[in-house]
């Protein structure tokens, strides 16, 4: 899949593992692609095995050929990991091992465009950094104690975890530079500038818009004493030129966007098209992602994303006459694929611990649930009777359960604890607020 630039393996064994790891590829597409039946536990641990059979092999073929040069074999294991990662979120095995893997991908992404950018701010990184400390102690834990995972992918995912620390460290390193006086205004102007980004991007360009955001930019910039930030001493503190040369970042960016009014060049409109379409997909899902997302639908666009960003050359974007793309078209592309990069790295942190299959009836009890705390935060009901339609949905989700398990198509899916501690919270908030209501009747009528 699109890996005609890296070559084939010389050593015939390789070849053949290739062969037997592009038929699991191609089966995890299958079942990613079969919108007639949910993706079961069954159908995908078997690939996972079949995948870590096939990296024993490889382990073994290159410790005794001693080499180590990356072929396509790599290229296709890496995409049998990222499809075999959504695939375990899909299902709900989302606390699992090879759950991490996709997420590692995708942050480290992010990390490298922040720092390419020098553009980011510290509740970026703090993020970031919670969710590899998690990563972390749970593939630790894994590590330690007996476990049915191969010792290849836990270490794997270790180093993987670990180079995302180092690059976090030397962010986080720049930021540590800043007085805490500074920091208020160093987010306030990433914010502005990401504001105005998003602007430029908009299917109909508004110069009302960017100029309001241009004004809110000057009136910080109108703050400064002598073109410098400075405290309440009247001293510059630390990171007072960094931050100074951020806001003139800012201000050159929101004056190239107001003369391009998101004029795209010819040469580079296909790519800009494709990545505003990505971008505006991820965006219209990050609205009904609990009712309509398909964890393993990410696949196709984090590979859309890498292959154009790992088209770039020096940093640059390229024509198909070898010429590099100005600072503007630049500048608005990278800010489209890390867009899109960051509405993933959500979706995958908000992805519940549920299989699919019962993900419609998780959503359910999650409204329900949210309905009944805001009836009791509003003062709860009048009479019981307002709580029939609750009751009545809740009675029919729990009777949907066989031995108190969740049946779906003969299968139990994944999940079932959450579910039923869902639907154990909903019965307790409707029965907290049943004999409120019955105890306000019971009050009027001795009256």
């Amino acid at each position: 899949m699109d890996t005609p630039a890296v070559p084939a393996p010389r050593d015939a064994r390789e070849q053949e593992i290739l062969e037997r790891l592009q038929l699991v590829r191609d089966q995890l597409l299958l079942l990613k692609r079969d919108r007639t039946t949910y993706i079961r536990s069954q159908d995908v641990l078997p690939l996972y095995g079949q995948t870590i059979e096939e990296v024993k092999r490889l382990n073994d073929i290159r410790a005794e050929t001693g080499n180590r040069e990356e072929n396509r074999v790599d290229k296709v294991l890496e995409s049998c990991f990222q499809l075999l990662s959504l695939s375990y979120l899909t299902v709900g095995r989302n606390n699992e091992a090879p759950a991490s893997y996709a997420l590692t991908s995708t942050i480290k992404r992010l990390l490298d465009h922040l720092g390419e950018s020098n553009l980011y701010s510290a509740k970026d990184l703090e993020s970031i950094g919670s969710t590899l400390d998690k990563l972390s102690s749970s593939i630790t834990q894994a590590s330690d104690k007996e476990t049915k995972y191969a010792p290849y992918l836990l270490q794997h995912l270790l180093s993987r975890i670990e180079l995302c620390k180092s690059l976090l460290s030397v962010l986080q390193a720049k930021l540590d530079r800043f007085s805490d006086c500074l920091l208020a205004i160093h987010e306030k102007i990433i914010s502005i500038l990401r504001q105005i980004s998003l602007a430029n991007t908009k299917s109909k360009f508004s110069t009302s818009e960017v100029q309001n955001l241009r004004k809110q930019l000057v009136e910080i910039g109108d703050k400064r004493k002598d073109g410098k930030f400075v405290g309440e001493d009247g001293s510059e503190p630390a990171g007072g030129p960094e931050v100074c040369e951020l806001y003139n970042r800012c201000l050159v960016w929101s004056d190239m966007v107001l003369e391009r009014k998101g004029v795209v060049p010819e040469a580079f409109r296909h790519t800009y098209e494709t990545l505003v379409g990505i971008r505006n997909d991820l965006e219209k899902l990050s609205l009904t992602q609990a009712w309509s997302l398909r964890e393993t639908d990410l696949y196709d666009y984090q590979r859309q994303l890498d292959k154009i960003d790992e088209s770039r050359q020096g940093g640059n974007f390229i024509d198909d006459r070898g010429r590099p793309a100005d600072l503007w078209t630049q500048r608005t592309m990278l800010y489209l694929i890390r867009r899109s990069y960051a509405y993933i790295y959500s979706f995958m942190l908000a992805s519940e611990p549920v299989s699919e299959a019962l993900l419609p009836v998780y959503n359910q009890l999650q409204t329900l649930k949210r309905c009944l705390l805001e009836v009791k935060e509003n003062g709860g009901v009048s009479s019981v009777r307002e709580l029939y339609p609750y009751s009545m949905k809740l009675n029919s989700l729990d009777n949907m359960r066989v031995d108190g398990k969740f049946v779906v198509n003969g299968d139990i899916p994944e999940g079932q604890g959450s579910v039923s501690e869902l639907l154990a919270e909903c019965f307790e908030l409707n029965y907290e607020l049943r004999l409120v209501a019955e105890g306000e009747t019971s009050a009027g009528e001795e009256k």
